[in-house]
Order: structure tokens, then sequence, then C-alpha cells
């Protein structure tokens, strides 16, 4: 079997699965991939902050035993009380606040929601009576970032210039500090650390794709704060292809299992800013385009890359969508959308055909 099958239908057929953030843009797509799965769901999430969104847009419904619960994991006693009815086997944690940008305008929000609602989370999993193991999504910004623009490894220090990425790094510590306090003996709990995530159903506010898309409603050209700026661009079912991996490889071989891990494009998906704008401008017949804004902003670290290379050695798992592949799935969804396909069915259609490509990539 290929290491990298995240399918795996013998693997999560009936599996109690618990998602955190489930409303929002990765999670939404992690619910309906393990919905086709076959995985028995249940969500812990804040309503959409977006209006549309993507959990609005699929009318994802919850199935025969599914549960989608809205509220706020700064709730310990509702969020354990949830998890307790859950009785998951595995559980995924998204919920976040995830923008730079809000992080500087609430900060202590940021923190308690990141850091204390990630500890009110593990704290909710102890003494689960069939819980196998624990991931947690953190981010790739979690790294002490000089700007050398070396590609970080999972061993590198962490760190934050900035709220979000401090608050991310210290979710890191507050896991590790569970998982040797309370976890030792017990399901195995790992921290899972994503590149910058594009594709359909996105509509969060400073971030780039959705920005664009913005743009082309209103007919303007996206104002750029770094242009230059390097990320690790990647189709959003690429990490969580890799969550999915994880996880399985958790409970099926957790002594070789690493307990934290980069999922991240190849280094030629590395790219520019004001390069993925121009890309995705070009499906859009070079609409919307772009333009520098010479406001003053909160400093953001010019270049961040990630390496791979844990994920592809232990569990098998490489990038399969290249940054044109993965713009050109992103802009297809969101001309369906304009067009007005059904894009449950839409999603759906792509989450099958990634599965397809294998380790290969298209």
């Amino acid at each position: 079997m290929n290491l990298h099958d995240p399918s795996a239908p013998d693997f999560w057929q009936g599996r109690r699965v618990l998602i955190t953030g489930h409303t929002g843009f990765k999670g939404a797509w992690l619910w309906l991939w393990l919905r086709a799965l076959g995985a028995r769901l249940s969500g812990y999430a804040l309503a959409p902050v977006t209006v549309p969104s993507l959990w609005d847009i699929v009318l994802i419904d919850t199935h025969a035993g599914d549960s989608s619960i809205i509220a706020d994991v700064r709730e310990p006693a509702r969020l354990r009380a949830a998890v307790e009815a859950a009785d998951p086997q595995v559980v995924f944690h998204l919920a976040a606040q995830a923008l730079v940008r809000e992080s500087y305008a609430n900060p202590l929000a940021t923190f308690d929601t990141n850091v204390l609602g990630t500890g009110a989370l593990l704290e909710a999993c102890r003494g689960l009576p069939h819980l196998e193991c624990v991931v947690v999504v953190t981010s790739d910004k979690v790294y002490e970032n000089e700007g050398a623009g070396r590609p970080f490894e999972e061993g590198d220090r962490l760190g934050g210039h900035d709220p979000y990425s401090a608050s991310k790094a210290a979710a890191e510590i507050v896991t590790s500090s569970f998982r040797d306090s309370f976890f030792a003996d017990g399901p195995p709990v790992a921290t899972a650390r994503a590149g910058n995530v594009i594709g359909g159903g996105d509509w969060s506010v400073d971030r780039l794709i959705p920005d664009c898309v913005r743009a082309l409603e209103s007919g303007r050209p996206v104002s750029l704060r770094y242009p230059d700026a390097v990320r690790p661009w990647q189709h959003v079912l690429e990490p969580l292809g890799g969550y999915l991996e994880l996880a399985r490889a958790l409970v099926r071989s957790p002594e070789s299992t690493p307990r934290a891990v980069n999922f991240g494009p190849d280094a030629a998906s590395f790219s520019t800013v004001k390069a993925v704008v121009e890309a995705f401008s070009a499906r859009f017949g070079g609409k919307p385009g772009w333009e520098p804004d010479r406001a003053a902003h909160p400093s953001e670290a010019r270049a961040l890359t990630l390496s791979s290379m844990l994920a592809e050695r232990t569990l098998g798992w490489r990038p399969r969508l290249d940054i044109d592949r993965a713009l050109l799935w992103t802009a297809d969804w969101y001309r369906a959308h304009a067009a007005g396909e059904d894009m449950l069915r839409f999603s759906e259609a792509q989450i099958a055909q990634y599965q397809t490509i294998g380790g290969a990539r298209e």
C-alpha cells in the first residue's frame, strides 16, 4: 500500500473523529474529506466568521451519528462536555485565531484562543476511554525567523515576533507539556505545521486569494503590503492529506511516528506574493492584478519556507500539486461558485480527483 494514502477507507470507515474549528476554511474541507471516507464526525467551533463561507456554501448537514456544536474553545466546561459526549477516537484540533494582522488588533484574544484553547482541548481529552491520538494543528510561523531564508526543520528553535506566531509557538509548548505530563503512557499527541494554504471557499480577511477574489468583484487591483515576501504556498488538500496520514501513523505505528511534522510544498512552489497574484490573475484574463500598498503596516517576515523531509521520510508524504496546479484548482473553484454550480459536488469532486493523483504530481 502507498504509505501516503490518507483515504485509507479501512482505517477511517466508522471511526469517531472530532474536529475543532470545523466551520473554518481548512476545517470544512477536512470535514468533507472525512465524511466521504465514512468517518463518524463531531465538530466544535464558532459560527463561520465570513459571509460567504465554505461551510455555508456547501450546505454541510450532519449525517446520522454526526454532530456540529457551535461554541468557543475558550469555554472549558462546555468544551469538555462536548468532547466527552463525542467520545472520539481521533481528534484534530484546528480551532484558532488564524490571522496575523488580527493578532495585532486583538493580541490577548489571540493568545486566549490559541494557547489556552489548546490547553482546554488537551485537558478535555485526558481520560477519554477510546482516544487513539490527537493532532494539534499549529503553523509554519512557529519558528524563530531571523530572515536567513533557509527552509525550517522540525528541530529548529520556536519563536514568534508577532502575537499570532508567538501564540502558535506557545501552543506547541503547551502541547509538548501535556504530552509529557499527561499522555506519556497514553494516546500519542502530535503537532502539524503547514505552510500558506490556498483553495476554493476561503473568504478570510487579509488572506491573499480571498483578497484577489474581492478585488475581482470590485474591479480594482489587489493592494499588496509586501509583494516580494516569499511563502510556501500549497493547496489546502495537501496539508489535510498530511494530517490524515499523521493521525493514521500515530495510531498504527506510534513508536516510529514523529510528534511534530512540517507539511509544505516543494521548493519550486515557494513563491513571492506578487507572483501568486499574477498567476491567479492570468486565470481571469489578467484581472485583478496588483498595486503596492504604501501605507504603514506591522512587520512580517520577508521569507518563510519549510522543509518537509521528515514527513517524506517517516510518513511517505509528499505534495501532489505544484503551485500552478494549486492555483488552477483554486481559480476553477471560484469560477464554478460564481457560475452558480453545486459547490458541494464540485468540492467533493476535487477531493476525489486529488486522491487519484497518488504520489506523483500533476
